[in-house]
This record gives structure tokens, sequence and C-alpha cells, in this order.
């Protein structure tokens, strides 16, 4: 792939959530670019099945709880070890309820900051230990279009996704020196479970409504994983702090 400035040989990814969706069709395509993929998630089997899906060689599988705070900074010394360091990691991870605020519980809250913005902030930080990183490096949370949009009965999955693009505004400006990018990309609906997730939660009026809101048609889990790779390999070598939308047309 010489010339190819989408060409990731030699480049080690992490990749959070990495046994379905976007998170399983990241990894395949980082594979297809060259990169050495590191996949986790708490479920082994389906990590398993994503590995099995990967091409060339070295990929591992590291299942891990994210919401385990102070250890993962712990965890990714120890990886960082054993394998090198990182220069690059997919924060794909994260959880969805779709709840009115006044009816939710407490712990459905927790849960879902727990998931969706702690673990980016701790992934960070333990990104940023000494060893862990290798010299222009970059991280891409997957935030989500409903972070600038808004949208009824996901204020919870809403707030925490905004928080993650005002996350990586501030880190690209605190780790330039150190050579680390940090970006969002902010998806809409693509098909995957959580498409179908929605079919279940709606009717079928109501998700045709939300296919219609698409210009585009709804995406697929591709079309996002070409965003993550645009901005982790040479190609976003000039982009910091800023967030990618890929949602069909869905914001406009």
């Amino acid at each position: 792939m010489a010339g190819n400035p989408m060409d990731l040989t030699g480049s080690t990814v992490l990749v959070t959530g990495a046994s379905s969706g976007i998170g399983r069709e990241t990894a395949v395509l980082l594979s297809l670019l060259g990169a050495r993929v590191v996949l986790t998630g708490r479920n082994q089997g389906r990590l398993e099945e994503t590995a099995a899906s990967l091409s060339g060689q070295g990929h591992r599988v590291e299942p891990f709880d994210l919401t385990g705070g102070e250890d993962i900074s712990n965890w990714l010394r120890t990886l960082a070890a054993q394998i090198g360091p990182l220069n690059g990691l997919v924060h794909s991870a994260g959880m969805q309820i779709t709840v009115p605020l006044r009816v939710m519980r407490p712990q459905a809250i927790e849960d879902v900051l727990k998931t969706n913005l702690l673990s980016a902030i701790m992934l960070a930080r333990g990104f940023c230990q000494k060893g862990c990183h290798a010299a222009d490096s970059s991280i891409v949370f997957l935030s989500s279009v409903s972070a600038l949009t808004g949208q009824p009965a996901l204020s919870v999955y809403c707030a925490s996704k905004a928080a993650l693009i005002g996350l990586a505004k501030s880190l690209a400006l605190e780790w330039a020196s150190l050579r680390i990018r940090v970006n969002c990309i902010a998806p809409a609906l693509v098909r995957g479970e959580m498409a179908e997730q929605f079919r279940e939660e709606l009717s079928p009026e109501q998700f045709r409504e939300m296919e219609k809101l698409h210009p585009l048609g709804l995406g697929h889990p591709r079309d996002v994983a070409n965003a993550v790779a645009f901005l982790l390999a040479d190609t976003g070598r000039w982009i910091t702090g800023t967030t990618l939308v890929v949602d069909g047309g869905y914001s406009a």
C-alpha cells in the first residue's frame, strides 16, 4: 500500500466495543489497512468472533470491563509493557437507554455516564502515560449526532456524548505538545444492533419516520469506520479537537 496515506502498517490500535457494530467494523477495516488491532470489550466469545474476521497477524483479544475506573490506567500500562506503545485508541464502547429523565433510575443514569464518559476519560488518562502511546498518536471517541441535535427520552445519553466533544477539544490542546491528536466522530443511526433496538422500541410508522430523517438513508458501520480510519491515519495528521459528523444528512 505504498503511497497510500491511509496505510496503517506498523501501527497498533486499541478498539473498545469491538465485539459488535461500529467497533467490530472499525477493527476489521483497520486490519485491512495493515494495523495490528487490540480488541477489547466484556464478551470474550464475541471478541473472538471479531478476531476471526481480521486480516493480517498479531492481533490480540483483551477482555476488560471499562467501568472499572482507576483500573484502566494499570491495565493499559500492563498492556503497553507487553505489546509496546499504542499508536491509536478508538473508544467505541457505549450504552444507550431510551427513558424520559423524570422516570430514569439514578443507577441507570450512573451506568450510562460510567460507560460512555468516565471510561473515555480514564482511557485517555491511561493512554497518555509514559510508554503507553507512540509519537504522533491519535485518539478517536465515538460521540453521536444526538450530542449536537438532542433527542427526547435520551437526555442522559445525549449529555454523555456531548461531554465527549468537550473532552476531545480540551485534550487536543492539553496534549498537542505530546503529539497526541484527539477527535470525535458523531454518527447518526447505522444499521445493526442499535437500529434494531430502536425498531423494537418504536412502532413501524415511527421507525419509518426515523429513517426519513436521514436524507441519504441509514448508514452502515463501515461508513463510520471509514471516518475513524481517516482520523487515525496520516490523512488526519493535521486534525485535532474536531468532531467529524457522519450522519447521512441528519443534522442538516
